[in-house]
């Protein structure tokens, strides 16, 4: 298993998005228990710091990937080794690529009315030969068969909580919350080209095309506090 390195109290795991593709598709191969991934990104740490049970929920995660370059960079000024992010919607991207070829199915859960199925429809035409049973916009008990893969968008910390709630119960494998990685697929949000993502600047495309996230973004000031709180406490 991974080490984890701990950024405001939440673990991260500390792996190359080669061992996570790796790990992720052997353990279903090798029929492992059941688990849950989350990809907690500064928005969500900070939601952790004023809610005990969540941040358990986080760290009760098997894999904690890094979303969100200001986890990184906090991540190098506190010496956790998280080299780079791995974003929800690449981690969709990276495993549907990797088991289209497999006998391995997969499921989408969640977002706006539609777009769950939309997503599929993508990444069936992207990835020839992807085995997806369940797209839908809520999940109705006995409404699909056995699932290996089941993407969670709820977005946070709303899809973290649903799962560790219902994980026991789901017909499913491996249950991963990916946010608004739906709407990137689908192509109802037009993600930021990839040298703005590379710059780490993707917050600030989104931004300017979504003025109504300044909401969110304003926790990114509370983000930082924390982390210099932390920092200049020695907690390293």
């Amino acid at each position: 298993m991974f080490e984890k390195k701990f950024l405001l109290g939440v673990g991260f795991t500390i792996a190359t998005e080669k061992e996570v593709l790796e790990y992720i598709i052997t353990g279903l191969e090798k029929k492992a228990e059941k688990y849950y991934i989350v990809t907690p990104n500064p928005e969500i740490l900070v939601i952790a710091n004023k809610n005990k049970n969540y941040k358990t929920v986080l760290n009760e995660a098997k894999l904690a990937l890094p979303d969100g370059v200001g986890v990184t960079i906090a991540s190098k000024l506190l010496g956790k080794g998280l080299k780079r992010r791995i974003t929800g919607v690449d981690l969709v991207e990276m495993l549907c690529m990797e088991v289209a070829k497999k006998p391995i199915t997969i499921g989408f859960l969640g977002s706006r009315p539609g777009v769950a199925d939309k997503t599929a429809e993508c990444l069936q035409k992207k990835y020839p030969g992807l085995k997806v049973i369940f797209a839908k916009e809520e999940w109705n008990e006995g409404s699909s068969k056995q699932i290996d893969i089941l993407f969670v968008a709820f977005g946070s910390p709303k899809q973290e909580l649903w799962i560790a709630e219902n994980l026991s119960k789901l017909p499913v494998k491996v249950v991963i919350g990916v946010g608004g990685s739906f709407d990137f697929i689908s192509g109802r949000v037009k993600r930021a080209p990839a040298w703005i993502r590379k710059a780490g600047f993707e917050w600030l495309y989104r931004l300017i095309n979504e003025p109504w996230r300044i909401k969110r973004q304003l926790s990114l000031i509370t983000f930082i506090f924390l982390v210099f709180q932390q920092f200049f406490k020695g907690e390293k």
